[in-house]
């Protein structure tokens, strides 16, 4: 899960006491009141722990202002009483703890608890949602606990929570509205169109959003309920939702409308011992990095009704619940510097230098600022103090600038008028920016991506061959190397017999490559090598896909609207190019796949086409997603040959596990993909099982001895 900060802020003497008191009493104000902060949730969690630390061996000391024991920090305030306290919860931060907590709850109940309920800790702001006769009156901020605020303007503008229930019922319904990353992106774009700052994270982002009164524009929020209560005017019902156990709350809930996590990958489990508990929270872990919205821990609740009243609560958090905390994966810190980047296809990337942080496990010092538009959008600063988000194996990248820390001494951060690698124009007039020379400005680089191992597969083909090769005008471009001749090679230094007849050889067999090898090499922006892949077994020939439009490449499984159309400009773009390997006589089928029928690369007639599938085979009709490290026979796959393979025995690959996965093929060190197939339910199968189930084709690969990881 990475690793978690527990060591809690460094608190020395009753000055620094002082001092973090009221440096969390700040940072606690501007959290609450529109949730951003001086200090991120990880820093600020540290220091509380620090003054509590303190006040345990100084209580004496204890300050009226000290966040320990309130909720909400004792910042936040509200004006409408609650119907029942509306609690924080205690934290801990390793499985150790999690145990000691279990153990301790057991002691006080006097007896095993029956059940656990165990669910994401959502990163929202709390909200209690009133239902008279089925229809949403009221919703109210958690505020101090006992009283929040009335934000009930907000009724009608936050996804998953009907305006009316599916019954007539009346009850309090309480939960948490966030953004998800979809949500933060869209409403930050609309706020800095209206002339507002960007919020540093969707956190800030949701709870501003739910303030808000008379904006010109809506920002959408979505809620996720976790539990209910009865109000004075539920009549039987209220009997039952205080009897019923909290998992079956949740059930009836979300049965009358309202949102919950019951339909996410991350849906609230009930297990019966604190080991299974233990293995839900990795499971929900090891998900958190592919979550449509953000986290920061998992709850884990008795569930039963009389276990919780038994246990009790405290002026803080009740005594039958616990929060979980993962290692952050938001930290604030510094925009040194930014470096504008040229890659091999000519787009001009702009990457952020920051100051060193340590984020999820790890130290981060650069992340990624998308394209020169978005840093127009975000207002972003050289000296900015910036959120930088980070989850699992995600390039790290930053979300906003924290706009209240600015101290006036920031600057601008200067584009480049000329392309950083070669001088020449810059297109600037799409999203993203381009040297004009497009591929030619990094022709070393292009050449050399297009003739590696999973494009082409040309041996004998460094960078610094290339190198020469370009340098002595032989290249350019990749389709020169298929009309090298035998003397122009043995004319060049350290280019014996042997050496060039072996190169032209390797030249000569990579004409057979598939199309998908083609295309992978032809470098299309907007695709991959999984995606040249798809659009090879769709369209068979290079012919019938230079011939469709934008509603016929859209037709491939993974290009959407925005996409289609980007691939068919830029294989026009590549056209010559594309001419001299067929003028070469490099291959431009695609070995298995059939063609789509007459009319269905374009037109309405192809609006129900089916995508095109390899016929039969061990795979057929199944998803295969492969990660970590392979083993015995399939050792000497790439990931690359492995996901052909899967594709000639009739599956069809995919990088990333969801509902449509059929088969995890897990080697070593699998990690969080496991863990999600698992949670999924889908089907597992280590290194030696998937080799048996390919048996008969894995041996083309085997024989390969070219083929390394």
């Amino acid at each position: 899960m990475g690793a978690m900060t527990t060591t809690p802020a460094a608190v020395a003497d009753a000055s620094a006491y002082a001092r973090a008191v009221e440096e969390a009493r700040t940072a606690a104000a501007a959290y609450y009141a529109g949730g951003e902060s001086a200090v991120d949730d990880d820093t600020y969690d540290r220091l509380v722990r620090g003054i509590a630390a303190y006040e345990k061996e100084h209580p004496d000391e204890t300050l009226a202002d000290s966040p320990t024991g309130k909720v909400a920090g004792g910042a936040a305030t509200g004006d409408v009483p609650h119907s029942a306290p509306m609690l924080s919860l205690d934290n801990v931060f390793s499985a150790e703890q999690l145990v000691a907590w279990a153990a301790s709850l057991e002691r006080r109940l006097g007896r095993p608890v029956e059940a656990w309920s165990v669910e994401p800790k959502l990163d929202g702001l709390a909200i209690a949602a009133r239902y008279e006769h089925g229809r949403l009156t009221r919703l109210v901020t958690r505020g101090d606990g006992t009283a929040g605020e009335d934000v009930s303007h907000a009724v009608g503008s936050v996804v998953g929570l009907p305006g009316r229930l599916t019954e007539p019922v009346s009850l309090e319904v309480r939960g948490e509205v966030l953004m998800t990353r979809e949500q933060f992106e869209r409403g930050n774009a609309l706020r800095t169109e209206h002339g507002g700052a960007p919020f540093a994270n969707a956190r800030g982002a949701a709870a501003g959003t739910l303030r808000a009164k008379d904006r010109p524009y809506r920002a959408e929020t979505t809620f996720y309920g976790y539990g209910a209560l009865p109000l004075p005017s539920s009549g039987p019902l209220g009997e039952l939702l205080e009897r019923w156990p909290h998992s079956q709350v949740l059930e009836y809930v979300t049965g009358l409308g309202v949102h919950t996590a019951a339909a996410t990958d991350v849906a609230p489990r009930t297990l019966a011992t604190v080991a299974e508990v233990q293995s839900r929270v990795e499971e929900i872990a090891g998900l958190r990095a592919e979550l449509p919205f953000g986290i920061d821990g998992i709850v884990i609740k008795a569930d039963l009704a009389e276990d919780q009243r038994a246990a009790g609560a405290g002026s803080r958090a009740p005594r039958w619940a616990i929060a979980y905390k993962l290692p952050a994966v938001e930290k604030i810190t510094r925009l040194l510097a930014v470096e504008w980047n040229v890659g091999r296809t000519g787009v001009v990337a702009p990457r952020a230098v920051l100051e060193p942080v340590l984020i999820d496990g790890s130290t981060v010092t650069y992340a990624t600022l998308h394209n020169p538009g978005d840093i127009t959008r975000r207002d972003l600063r050289l000296g900015d103090r910036v959120m930088v988000h980070k989850a699992g194996d995600i390039i790290p990248r930053v979300e906003a600038p924290v706009v209240r820390l600015r101290t006036g001494e920031e600057r601008p951060i200067v584009f480049p008028e000329d392309c950083p690698q070669c001088g020449g124009e810059i297109d600037t007039s799409g999203q993203r920016w381009r040297c004009v020379r497009g591929r030619d400005c990094r022709l070393v680089a292009s050449i050399s991506y297009a003739v590696g191992r999973d494009q082409l597969d040309i041996e004998g083909l460094g960078a610094t061959r290339v190198v020469q090769l370009v340098e002595a005008g032989l290249l350019t471009d990749f389709a020169d190397l298929f009309v090298l001749r035998r003397e122009q090679l043995l004319a060049l230094d350290r280019m014996g017999v042997t050496s060039t007849d072996n190169l032209l050889a390797a030249v000569e067999g990579a004409k057979a490559q598939p199309l998908s090898r083609v295309l992978a090499a032809l470098g299309v922006r907007g695709t991959g090598r999984s995606m040249s892949r798809r659009i090879a077994r769709h369209f068979a020939t290079m012919d019938r896909l230079r011939a469709a439009d934008a509603e016929a490449v859209r037709r491939v499984d993974g290009i959407g609207t925005e996409k289609a159309p980007l691939i068919v400009a830029e294989l026009a773009e590549l056209a010559p190019l594309i001419d001299k390997l067929v003028a070469a006589g490099v291959n431009m089928t695609e070995p298995g796949a059939t063609p789509p029928p007459d009319g269905a690369e374009g037109g309405p007639e192809a609006a129900d086409a089916p995508e095109v599938a390899l016929p039969g085979g061990p795979l057929a009709g199944m998803t295969v997603v492969v990660t970590g490290a392979m083993t015995g026979p399939l050792a000497k796959l790439s990931r690359n040959r492995m996901n052909e393979l899967i594709e000639r025995a009739g599956g069809t690959s995919s990088s990333s596990v969801s509902k449509r996965t059929t088969l995890l093929v897990a080697g070593e060190n699998a990690g969080t993909k496991r863990a999600k197939a698992e949670a999924l339910g889908v089907r597992v199968a280590d290194p030696d099982e998937f080799a048996a189930m390919v048996a008969e084709l894995l041996t083309d690969d085997q024989g390969d001895p070219d083929d390394r990881p």
